[in-house]
């Protein structure tokens, strides 16, 4: 097995990212520097570890959704010391990748994988992975202002995709709306939001790609279901590795 391959299965990250630990000496077998991206391990006799940590192949790959509360970063590190999404995950799942970034305000699901190249297409915009949200925007929108989010709006100097956008309340200081998009653009919906001149007051992700968060409760995680990880490999052309 390659060693870029090895280290992503070991949750260590996309293989792209690994790639770069590897260029940067960060990864050493049998206590010698390994910066041959071309390198392949014997899983059996390899010693491989990155800072100092050894690393080993998972018997079976982690999967599982997490149902972020407002108040959590997502970073498996703080260097303000703030609570972190990973700070709900038990010991075991401590290093695993995720998808689906969402800001400290923000709620809803995450996904979290051992198998970093699963994690890095499902958020590669290339595979155009809709993300659905359920938004509420001070001050309700006008027709136009919908109009101009699905069709796309200036964010960060640049125009946003085009966005799937369902009104699904209305009162007279606020409105509830379903905004589907593709991208992973950091705060999107909120920088969408605010070029047409309203703001958000809560934002929470109920779906990432075939994945629902349904019933799951705030702060709770629990482990995919087979036709579920089936579902995101195929939304992803990719073949899974191992069966769970």
């Amino acid at each position: 097995m390659r060693i870029n391959k090895y280290l992503a299965k070991c949750g260590l990250g996309s293989r792209r990212k690994v790639e770069e630990f590897i260029s940067g000496g960060l990864i050493f077998v049998n206590g010698k520097k390994c910066t041959d991206l071309a390198y392949r391990v014997d899983t059996e006799n390899d010693e491989i570890r990155y800072k100092g940590k050894l690393l080993k192949l998972p018997e079976d790959d982690f999967y599982l959704i997490l149902n972020k509360p407002s108040g959590y970063v997502v970073s498996q590190s703080d260097e303000y010391n703030r609570k972190t999404v990973y700070d709900l995950l038990p010991e075991g799942f401590k290093s695993l990748p995720y998808a689906g970034r969402l800001d400290k305000a923000s709620e809803g699901l995450l996904l979290f994988s051992s198998d970093g190249e699963l994690i890095r297409r499902l958020t590669h915009p290339s595979f155009e992975i809709e993300k659905t949200y359920r938004v509420r925007v001070e001050p309700p929108l006008r027709k136009a202002q919908i109009d101009a989010l699905r069709k796309g709006v200036e964010i960060e100097g640049r125009m946003s995709l085009p966005a799937k956008v369902y009104v699904k309340g209305k009162g007279e200081e606020a409105m509830e709306l379903r905004i589907i998009i593709t991208e992973g653009r950091k705060r999107q919906i909120r920088n969408m939001i605010a070029a047409v001149d309203s703001s958000v007051k809560n934002l929470r992700r109920v779906q990432f790609g075939t994945i629902r968060l349904d019933s799951l409760p705030s702060g709770r995680w629990r482990p995919l279901l087979e036709n579920e990880v089936r579902a995101l490999y195929r939304s992803v052309n990719l073949k899974q590795n191992k069966n769970i």
